[in-house]
């Protein structure tokens, strides 16, 4: 597995993977408008998007960040791990790609939105307070970004 900075060629292939994603958690596979143009909704904005790619060039996993203007804070968005390829390391591994990020960027504090209810993000519930996340409100989290 490769982790790379978002490249067009693989649009079609991660947009069929997030709604894989999204369908194999038991939601309405709905696609984010972010997600059909990266380089406006990222790159163009001063942001960054990552794709885990396998051995067989496919799309395993994505995820990115979007600046608080203003501030020395992000969101995390997008944080997708291919249902067949979970509990293998890459949804961390993307996680730290994208704070390495983030700090290189000069943020210092990552911010993570996630949604309701609780029951269907189950997972993002579990696997931010792992790497160190933790809830200051309700369906929201936050760490220090500290290298």
């Amino acid at each position: 597995m490769d982790i790379k900075l978002y490249e067009d060629k693989y649009r079609d292939d991660m947009i069929f993977m997030v709604l894989q994603a999204k369908d194999a958690l038991g939601r309405v596979p709905a696609l984010n408008e972010d997600l059909l143009d990266i380089k406006a909704g990222y790159f163009d904005r001063g942001d960054m998007f990552w794709l885990a790619v396998d051995e067989n060039d496919r799309v395993v996993g994505c995820g990115g960040f979007s600046r608080i203007e203003g501030t020395n804070e992000a969101f995390i968005h997008r944080l997708f791990v291919k249902a067949s390829e979970k509990r293998k390391g890459i949804g961390s591994a993307l996680l730290d790609t994208i704070e390495n990020g983030m700090y290189g960027c000069g943020i210092t504090t990552a911010r993570v939105h996630l949604g309701t209810p609780r029951e269907q993000w189950f997972e993002s519930y579990s696997f931010y307070p792992k790497h160190g996340y933790a809830e200051y409100e309700p369906r929201y989290m936050v760490k220090k970004i500290e290298r």
